[in-house]
């Protein structure tokens, strides 16, 4: 697999990932790798960039912001949830990271903290996501967003401001979140079923169309990113899907031809659409070149799809 050892000549948060979900490694040699992250690499320095206030991005106007970032991507990066590091790193957060607030509107939220979350599903789709995994309370935005849940199945950061319409954004990061919750609780029905509706939302556009007219929705959702950020992509859902273990929908069948099509001559994808301002750290990855994690994601995706139609 000329692919995956180019996969595995990379950083821990890759290689323990490549190890788990493409090469079938042993279990313990798996765990051996993602140790490292803590350690070594990207998570290390990501780790490192933490200010003894316990933020990251202090001298920003928004410092919760790059915090929720850079913890989302530690979590991407496989950070052992359970080890000193993540325990020290995200105890200091949760204890001194609020949220800052400038509008009037904003003081229901304004000082609380970063776990207690805001308004705005997405916003506190990723604090859900985030808290579930690193192990802390964030059960009353769980219950919010469920509430929140709008007639098409979908959420909205505009519903706060009239919209009654589902936004593929948005979506998705509540869908991340509410399945990190079930992974760290068990789940209950009643919440499995809000998220299922809100896969179902994915699915009856076919992962980028409109129900309406069967048009793409936004041709940025054709173009691959890492980090995310909030943005909905066609191989982020795909991953959401994989990671629910959902089984395999014709519906999804648009999408996932969409992913074979990008694979490059040597077996890469490349990242399509960087979300400048998502977070200042540099993997050595740029836009048009092949990308070790849209590679990642795009080979699990399509070992996913096609594992789960025979």
């Amino acid at each position: 697999m000329p692919t995956a050892e180019w996969l595995l000549d990379s950083d821990p948060a890759i290689r323990w990932q490549v190890m788990r979900d493409l090469t079938d490694s042993p279990a313990d040699e798996v765990a051996a790798e993602r140790a490292k992250v803590a350690t070594h690499g990207w998570g290390a320095q990501l780790l490192a960039l933490q200010g003894a206030d316990g933020q990251w991005g202090s001298t920003t106007p928004n410092p919760e912001w790059i915090s929720i970032r850079t913890l989302l991507l530690l979590r991407d990066m496989g950070l052992d949830p359970a080890s000193e590091e993540a325990g020290r790193a995200v105890g200091m957060a949760r204890d001194s990271v609020t949220w800052k607030g400038w509008l009037p509107q904003d003081a229901a939220w304004h000082g609380k903290p970063l776990f207690s979350g805001e308004v705005e599903p997405c916003i506190n789709g990723r604090v859900v996501t985030i808290g579930s995994y690193f192990d802390q309370d964030v059960q009353g935005i769980v219950d919010r967003l469920v509430g929140e849940q709008m007639a098409d199945g979908g959420w909205n950061c505009e519903q706060e401001r009239g919209s009654n319409r589902g936004s593929f954004h948005t979506t998705i990061n509540v869908l991340e979140g509410l399945l990190e919750h079930e992974r760290a609780t068990g789940g209950t029905p009643a919440v499995t079923a809000v998220r299922e509706r809100g896969q179902e939302y994915l699915l009856e556009r076919r992962m980028l169309r409109r129900r309406s007219n069967g048009e793409v929705i936004d041709p940025a959702f054709t173009q691959f990113s890492f980090p995310t950020g909030y943005h909905y992509d066609v191989l982020r859902g795909l991953e959401y899907l994989r990671a629910a273990r959902v089984t395999t929908d014709a519906r999804a069948a648009e999408a996932i031809d969409l992913v074979e099509s990008k694979r490059d001559a040597d077996g890469r994808w490349p990242l399509e659409n960087p979300h400048e301002g998502e977070l200042d750290f540099d993997m050595g990855e740029g836009a048009g070149k092949p990308s070790r994690w849209i590679t990642l994601r795009a080979m699990r995706v399509l070992r996913w799809y096609e594992s789960s139609r025979q």
